[in-house]
């Protein structure tokens, strides 16, 4: 048994199983009345429902020899195939990809990670990672540290989602951050950009999360099972006035200082609030104030408004005490700006 310490929950995949791997399936249907990618999921265990709404989605799917798409729609009784894509390689391959280094030294590195970078490779999203500019950046220093698809990954900030990053390049630091993200005995703030402000504008956010039952690829706060998860806020500055007395204003600026790791856990904990951050597609149920979409819109943002600020933690080897702290990237600082002018 292995006596490193478990990886943080931050590693938890969103990506459903990946099923390249297997043969084309095939299997007559002859229910009736039922949805198809709930029959399909019925029919074929090995593939979540999930994965086959991709499936139908990519044109995968076919019937007697004829594409089928809708998931939704009622299955016709057939002779039902199921092809999936091609295998892509589970060994990452360095990519020269320029990285933003914060801090470097024979243990480990930080970086302030750009939105659009994956932390590493999932399906869909095969190369352009981190841990490619990472094999590229430190070469083979970083060669079975954590495994062969995360190589130095002990936490992760999701693609779309800005900040800083430590990885680890030796087995002492992997081990030695996995135990600190673990305990979470780390300092993370984040900047969040949200539709009206959570209330009150100070406070702490406490609840189980864990998969939603309606969509596995998202997150939710449950009322029993999932995990506990803790985040408390402060509303920095609030945007536009209120389109009525007692009213929310259009929007803020909210930092979120995290005392668990749990998937998605700002996004979710956010939105539970009724003041989901800014451009998140998943999350961001409802629609901002018509000024704020304009802004929105001006300043280019195309993913969610989150950034992570603030990553504070004692080295593992050295015992010397981090603190790195970076800006919001342009799209974030030009919405703040057109925000300020409501």
């Amino acid at each position: 048994m292995s006596d490193k310490p478990p990886l943080s929950d931050d590693l938890l995949d969103d990506a459903e199983p990946d099923a390249a791997s297997q043969p084309v399936l095939e299997a007559r249907i002859d229910l009736k009345g039922v949805r198809l990618d709930k029959a399909l999921a019925v029919t074929f265990p090995t593939l979540s429902r999930a994965r086959l709404q991709a499936l139908l989605a990519e044109g995968a799917v076919t019937c007697d020899g004829q594409l089928v798409s809708n998931g939704s729609a009622k299955a016709l009784p057939g002779l039902y195939a199921v092809t999936p894509p091609p295998i892509v390689s589970a060994t990452p391959l360095p990519q020269a990809i320029p990285l933003t280094v914060l801090f470097e030294d024979a243990d480990l590195i930080v970086i302030d990670k750009p939105a659009g970078m994956a932390a590493h490779p999932a399906p869909g999203t095969p190369d352009g990672t981190l841990v490619n500019a990472l094999l590229a950046h430190c070469g083979d220093s970083l060669s079975g540290i954590g495994g062969v698809a995360r190589p130095g990954i002990v936490h992760r900030l999701d693609k779309d989602t800005s900040g800083v990053m430590v990885a680890a390049k030796t087995d002492r630091a992997h081990a030695g951050l996995s135990a600190l993200f673990a305990s979470h005995d780390i300092e993370r703030t984040y900047i969040a950009l949200t539709r009206g402000a959570p209330t009150p504008s100070k406070g702490r956010i406490e609840t189980l999360i864990g998969r939603s039952s309606g969509d596995r690829k998202k997150m939710a706060v449950l009322k029993s099972a999932g995990r506990i998860a803790i985040t408390d806020y402060v509303v920095q500055q609030t945007y536009g006035q209120p389109t009525k007395p007692g009213g929310a204003p259009m929007a803020a600026r909210v930092a979120c200082t995290l005392h668990t790791g749990r998937t998605h856990q700002i996004r979710v904990h956010m939105a539970s609030k009724g003041s989901p951050i800014l451009g998140d597609a998943i999350y961001g149920s409802g629609s901002p104030a018509t000024a704020v979409r304009a802004a929105i819109a001006a300043a280019g943002l195309t993913r969610q408004a989150l950034h992570a600020a603030v990553l504070g933690f004692v080295h593992p080897v050295t015992g010397q005490t981090l603190r790195f702290e970076t800006d919001p990237p342009a799209d974030m600082l030009a919405l703040e700006a057109l925000l300020a002018e409501l």
